[in-house]
């Protein structure tokens, strides 16, 4: 009896545990199904506000993409798509005619942002990722699996293939195309530097198979890639005649903006006679008399009013005596040398005791003209040639001309073939530094700066019958300029001499030193 009621009421108390499991379980059901209907709808919000940022952020970051896309879908929901076919085949007919009729004209105004768009998406778009990732210009991922192989002769690790997230490689932000460069600016990621794309901008130029690389900081974590198409300092560029500056007075040659030759971007190249000293370094060959003589047939005026007084020392006594009669002071040997810097650091410290206190930059006058000291291998003189004491006396005077002339009016200009410390113990006092063809990768360092050649400064790869071509840095950027000096022929000098000397008469105004079309380089002339 005992056992029956027990076991009866096991079964009743089991019955009523089952049926408010049930219960429990109906309403922990109902719990779940509203749950579960309250994620789908918000992770369905968050899903349709997330595709509809990015959706914006496509649009607005293509905006150009965008507005056409539009464009195209009014025009064909309006006028139907055969007006549109109609209107673009008219469209590119007429850009091809305008093209054939004149080509600068086209290229500044449409080419170049033809070619800039169809560049980015054909050619930089898809294919710079892989070039940056063969040049090891993304970032790795340290959290990358290794799997490793075993098999009975060996054991191979080896890492999974991923793709790079957009947090590993550069992106594309855009691509500018002007006359011989294209400008891909590039937006760096968290882990890169400007410095790193400088090392491998050779890498880069042989991966998009030109001849020329460099890279430029727009911002701390932007910089643009440049690549040159094509070589606008292949051909010669000549010099101006100097008949052109016949009827220009003396006064008004701008001495700070100094026409010397053309850039690598198919501008002038003007450089300052005044406020600075040059030193010039390239091999034998390499063009050192273009960069002397043009800056002079630029000035010819304020040589020949006499606002402008050239001395010339030539150890040679070859490249300078050519025009000999163009120059106020000439020497030859170390002790004429000598005596010809004693004679300026003493009209130096004559001006500097003249005008102390009254200016802080002696004007360019008649009575004070501007010194110009041509210092033709400016190594034989201060390292070679003559005995110890003249060659110390020699760059003491070259020091202190370097040093205090500058707003004395007085402008030193060296050229040299070794650019070494040894050879040119006041190099560092030169400012302005110009570095033609030379023969080993560390002088193009010693004569722009330690990192000019990882910046594109690829002064030892110059070839031989490119004469006057070389590199500088500008005031106020970081990257090399290239450039090209123009060509002087002996006519030209024979020329300036005779115009300064008061051999060839005064004309009629004529331009003022108006650029020629580069011409054929002829036989002899400074090289």
């Amino acid at each position: 009896m005992t056992t029956t009621g027990t076991l009866v009421l096991l079964g009743a108390g089991a019955a009523v545990l089952l049926f408010l499991l049930h219960q429990l379980g109906q309403v922990l059901g109902r719990i779940l199904e509203a749950l579960a209907a309250v994620a789908v709808v918000f992770v369905t919000l968050w899903l349709v506000c997330k595709g509809t940022a990015i959706a914006v952020v496509w649009l607005v970051r293509h905006w150009r993409t965008t507005l056409t896309a539009a464009g195209v879908g009014a025009w064909c929901w309006l006028l139907g798509w055969p007006s549109l076919l109609v209107t673009v085949a008219a469209a590119g007919l007429g850009l091809g005619l305008w093209r054939l009729a004149s080509v600068p004209s086209f290229d500044r105004v449409a080419g170049r942002r033809l070619r800039a768009w169809w560049l980015r998406w054909t050619l930089y778009a898809p294919r710079l990722p892989r070039w940056m990732r063969a040049c090891q210009l993304t970032v790795p991922d340290p959290g990358t699996p290794v799997v490793v192989q075993v098999n009975p002769l060996a054991r191979t690790s080896t890492a999974p293939r991923q793709r790079p997230r957009r947090d590993q490689i550069p992106r594309v932000l855009g691509v500018r195309s002007g006359p011989s460069w294209d400008e891909v600016r590039v937006r760096l990621v968290p882990g890169q530097t400007p410095e790193a794309f400088d090392q491998a901008a050779r890498a880069l130029a042989v991966a998009r198979g030109v001849a020329r690389c460099q890279v430029r900081e727009l911002a701390p974590n932007v910089v643009s890639i440049d690549f040159q198409r094509r070589n606008l300092l292949a051909g010669v560029t000549s010099a101006p005649a100097v008949e052109h500056s016949a009827g220009v007075d003396g006064s008004l040659v701008d001495l700070r903006r100094v026409w010397s030759g053309r850039t690598e971007y198919g501008t002038d190249w003007h450089q300052s006679l005044i406020g600075g000293h040059t030193l010039v370094a390239g091999a034998t060959g390499a063009g050192k008399g273009s960069l002397m003589w043009a800056p002079l047939l630029s000035i010819a005026p304020a040589i020949r009013d006499g606002l402008v007084r050239v001395n010339g020392i030539d150890p040679k006594g070859m490249e300078l005596a050519y025009g000999r009669r163009l120059f106020h002071r000439y020497a030859v040997t170390s002790r004429d040398t000598l005596d010809m810097l004693d004679e300026l650091v003493e009209s130096m410290e004559a001006r500097k005791r003249e005008h102390a206190g009254s200016v802080r930059t002696v004007p360019v006058t008649r009575e004070t003209p501007l010194e110009l000291v041509e210092f033709d291998e400016i190594g034989a003189l201060i390292r070679y040639v003559g005995d110890r004491k003249t060659r110390e006396a020699i760059t003491e005077r070259i020091a202190l001309l370097t040093t205090q002339g500058r707003a004395l009016g007085f402008t030193v200009r060296g050229y040299v073939q070794e650019p070494t410390k040894d050879t040119v113990p006041v190099r560092e006092l030169f400012p302005r530094r110009v570095c033609l063809r030379v023969a080993s990768r560390s002088h193009v360092g010693m004569v722009l700066g330690e990192h000019a050649y990882d910046r594109g400064a690829w002064a030892n790869r110059i070839g031989e019958s490119e004469a006057g071509v070389g590199y500088l840095f500008g005031e106020g950027i970081r990257e090399p300029l290239r450039v090209r000096a123009g060509w002087v022929s002996d006519e030209a000098i024979k020329a300036l001499e005779g115009f300064v000397t008061g051999a060839v008469p005064r004309t009629t105004a004529a331009p003022v030193l108006a650029l020629p079309s580069p011409a054929g380089h002829q036989a002899g002339g400074a090289a």
